[in-house]
């Protein structure tokens, strides 16, 4: 945990959305995408299940019977009167991503938290938070975003994004047929 300034720089960033959740047919990982705002290119991570799973449903705007993870940590969160501002993702070295969330506290303090991108993505979808990626992350593995138009993209997640899979993947026992 670092504090940061309120007025720490974010220039040689740029603004993502989490535009889609998919599976790698390749190895049936879980891939998140995330679209710059300002162009077609688009960040493909690969995250582990329950990640998924926690971003699937933050997505649709579900939730469990009992608080996942990310939906707990929003809770104590909001209970200590602190917020997430914004999160971000800093940097890839061999492969792997590493991201910070910062959250302001009951003060107005902004604190910086070494975090997993998944997470830092299910939490964001939570907290309805930001999402940004240094350019020189993003501009080191972005690729065409393969969803050409925005409402092409949204009747995916609204009628096609299935979290059965998800389910299955997990054990879920609840998990329906419908």
């Amino acid at each position: 945990m670092d504090s940061t300034s309120p007025k720490e720089n974010r220039m040689g960033m740029r603004e993502v959305v989490i535009k889609a959740l998919l599976v790698d047919p390749s190895n049936n990982s879980p891939v998140v995408l995330l679209k710059d705002r300002k162009s077609q290119k688009a960040l493909p991570i690969w995250i582990g299940d329950a990640e998924a799973i926690s971003i699937a449903f933050g997505l649709q705007n579900e939730d469990f019977p009992r608080p996942l993870t990310h939906a707990l940590m929003k809770e104590m969160l909001e209970d200590l009167r602190a917020s997430v501002e914004r999160v971000v993702i800093k940097e890839v070295k061999d492969g792997t991503y590493f991201a910070s969330i910062f959250v302001k506290d009951a003060g107005g303090g902004l604190l910086e938290f070494d975090a997993r991108p998944s997470d830092s993505l299910a939490l964001s979808l939570r907290a309805g938070c930001p999402i940004f990626i240094a350019d020189s992350v993003f501009d080191a593995a972005a690729i065409e975003s393969p969803f050409a138009e925005e409402d092409e993209f949204q009747e995916f997640v609204e009628e096609d994004l299935d979290l059965r899979e998800f389910r299955r993947r997990r054990g879920d026992s609840t998990a329906k047929n419908n």
